[in-house]
């Protein structure tokens, strides 16, 4: 397996890596068509075997005029992480974040941040790998059903079929019945 930097000619494999990663996630919804490009500076790398694409992560970090992570210190955010299913628990994730991290620093970045969802693994593996969460509030999937009661828009010709939203107050008991929703946590890694 190689790690090297994202070439255009990747996109196709980046794009079905990231997919196939997400498809049994919380994030299985977040599909993209083409790979993000990003105003800032990143770093972006692939791992590759056998010519394809098996994992990735993308991180975009601050500059003098914008920041991108939440924190003070200078930072980057990382965007995506990802690992075929079929080569998941080979170190693949590992390795990328570890040259990730290694790039990191030559850009005198001093932490990194990421958020990940409760669902599956990921949260556990970022706390494996030396970050510690600093916030978090929860992602609400709304359907028909769930908005019936609660969500009344001002266009009678408007009918809203499902609708996405954050949640940042206390009272979370209030969302139970609704199936679909997520704690999102931030993580930080100081460099």
């Amino acid at each position: 397996m190689e790690i090297r930097n994202y070439e255009e000619k990747d996109e196709k494999g980046w794009v079905r890596c990231r997919v196939l990663s997400f498809l049994d996630t919380a994030y299985y919804d977040d599909v993209h068509r083409e790979k993000e490009k990003f105003e800032n500076p990143s770093i972006e790398l692939v791992a590759v075997k056998d010519n394809q694409v098996v994992g990735l992560i993308d991180i975009e970090y601050d500059t003098e005029e914008e920041k991108v992570v939440s924190e003070e210190e200078k930072g980057g955010m990382i965007w995506h992480l990802a690992v075929h299913p079929d080569f998941q628990g080979q170190g693949i994730g590992k390795a990328l974040m570890e040259r990730a991290v290694e790039e990191a620093i030559k850009q005198n970045l001093e932490i990194l941040e990421v958020w990940t969802r409760d669902a599956g693994n990921s949260a556990d593996w970022f706390e494996k790998n030396s970050y510690r969460k600093v916030d978090e509030y929860y992602h609400l999937y709304l359907s028909d059903e769930d908005m019936a009661h609660s969500v009344q828009p001002g266009d009678k010709a408007l009918h809203p079929l499902y609708m996405f939203a954050e949640y940042t107050g206390k009272d979370i008991e209030q969302f139970d019945s609704i199936e679909r929703k997520y704690k999102c946590m931030c993580y930080i890694r100081n460099l």
